[in-house]
């Protein structure tokens, strides 16, 4: 288009800005990395997910902020290390128990969550005009100051802990953890269900631009298929791969209700929260949830922006669970209020920008249990429970060829950059605790 064709169009069209998409965030609990049929998986059928590989990217480096669900997905809601926030290393115990000595320290000063001062994505979002909601799992905090509402969502409904029974929405301990919008609430349903028929019910609500966070609960444990009916008397950790497999499928059938009803300009995220636990599969990768190897950390991320993601593409790029916040805040145009950890992922997504070597870090607490890692470009460097281990992923993924003594230099460059990492992301809240 020439100047002068430019200057002769109507003001309202010459002064139009591109619209700003809408986001839809969809997030799975403990589904394990190789659990997608577009990941390979033999014996789990998931059309709706694997559709966003079809018409968009999927990653084959992605990873969780952490190993179990209240850290990632913290860092996935501000964009940066949960580290920074403090006391959120590992999931918040059912009745809003610390599992760690930090974490308890602040359960007892009533303090255990997601700080209301914190500054989210969602919150950076509303700011600029986008109606926003959460509608499934929270599990950052209990209290009333911790809850979405405090967290830039207009809307919450779903389960504020960690894991529900799918039928009577009660917690190992009977607790009613059901809630809409800071209220517990009594309603007949499966969770999955229930979840997406309230996100689809806010979707009809309203007009864009939207952020639509829609974190599940399957197939968190416990083990239970769309027509099993509640638990009784069966253990939390009961239930076959097939239930498993159930649960998987059922969830991709209400992830296709969603995709059906959005516009095409719609940012769509899928993720896992952490590696996958408990009859799931993260082969051929080592271990599972709650440990730093890849198989605790490693997870599916699939995205989907028609006219902007390429189709059917692959994306080498190492990413992280903050990674997606920032990426999110970038689709839309939002600028930070403050400093992420996390970067924006289109460049590399669209082929603008080359895949990159980073360095990243993870830390998981829990009881006495202390575990870390970190990754720069191909090596990585574990410590387990005292433990220390160096690999080079690019040569042994599954992590079973030990490098610390035939690289000695490399593995205290790893340790000393660990010891570093941990100094600049100490939380200011856990201070008083430390002296």
């Amino acid at each position: 288009m020439n100047r002068r064709h430019f200057l002769s169009l109507p003001v309202s069209t010459a002064l139009a800005q591109p619209a700003r998409p809408n986001i839809l965030l969809i997030m799975a609990d403990d589904l394990g990395s190789a659990d997608l049929s577009c990941y390979q998986c033999p014996d789990i059928r998931t059309p709706h997910i694997d559709s966003l590989a079809r018409n968009g990217a999927r990653f084959t480096r992605a990873y969780a902020n952490a190993p179990e669900c209240s850290p990632t997905r913290c860092g996935l809601l501000t964009a940066r290390y949960q580290q920074r926030v403090g006391g959120l290393e590992c999931a918040i115990g059912v009745g809003n128990v610390g599992r760690y000595d930090e974490a308890a320290w602040l359960a007892k000063k009533g303090e255990l969550g997601l700080p209301p001062e914190e500054t989210t994505i969602a919150s950076m979002l509303k700011s600029t005009g986008y109606r926003t909601a959460c509608v499934g799992k929270w599990h950052l905090g209990y209290e009333p100051q911790h809850a979405p509402n405090r967290h830039g969502f207009d809307e919450y409904f779903g389960i504020m802990g960690g894991n529900a029974d799918y039928f009577t929405h009660r917690e190992e301990d009977g607790t009613l953890v059901l809630n809409h919008n800071g209220k517990p609430v009594e309603k007949e349903g499966y969770v999955t269900d229930l979840i997406a028929d309230h996100a689809l019910g806010w979707l009809s609500k309203g007009a864009a631009p939207w952020f639509l966070y829609v974190p599940f609960t399957a197939p968190h444990t416990p083990l239970q298929g769309p027509k099993d009916g509640p638990l009784g008397g069966k253990g939390w950790n009961a239930g076959t791969r097939e239930t498993y497999v159930q649960m998987v499928e059922h969830m991709d059938r209400r992830i296709g209700d969603l995709l059906a009803k959005i516009p095409k300009n719609t940012l769509v995220v899928f993720k896992s929260d952490n590696g996958g636990y408990n009859r799931s599969r993260n082969e051929p990768l080592r271990a599972g949830k709650s440990t730093v190897f890849e198989g605790g950390i490693r997870i599916p991320l699939l995205m989907q922006w028609n006219g902007t993601i390429p189709r059917a593409s692959t994306v080498g790029q190492t990413a992280m669970s903050m990674d997606v916040g920032a990426t999110v805040l970038a689709a839309a145009g939002v600028k930070p209020t403050r400093a992420l950890d996390g970067i924006d992922l289109l460049p590399h997504v669209t082929g603008t920008q080359p895949d990159r070597a980073r360095t990243l870090f993870w830390s998981y607490k829990r009881a006495q249990t202390r575990r870390w890692a970190g990754r720069e470009g191909e090596y990585k460097y574990i410590v387990d429970n005292g433990s220390e281990y160096l690999y080079n992923l690019a040569l042994d993924e599954r992590e079973r060829i030990d490098l610390k003594e035939a690289e000695p230099e490399r593995f205290a460059r790893l340790k000393g950059m660990l010891a570093d990492w941990k100094r600049q992301t100490a939380a200011p809240r856990l201070r008083a605790f430390h002296q």
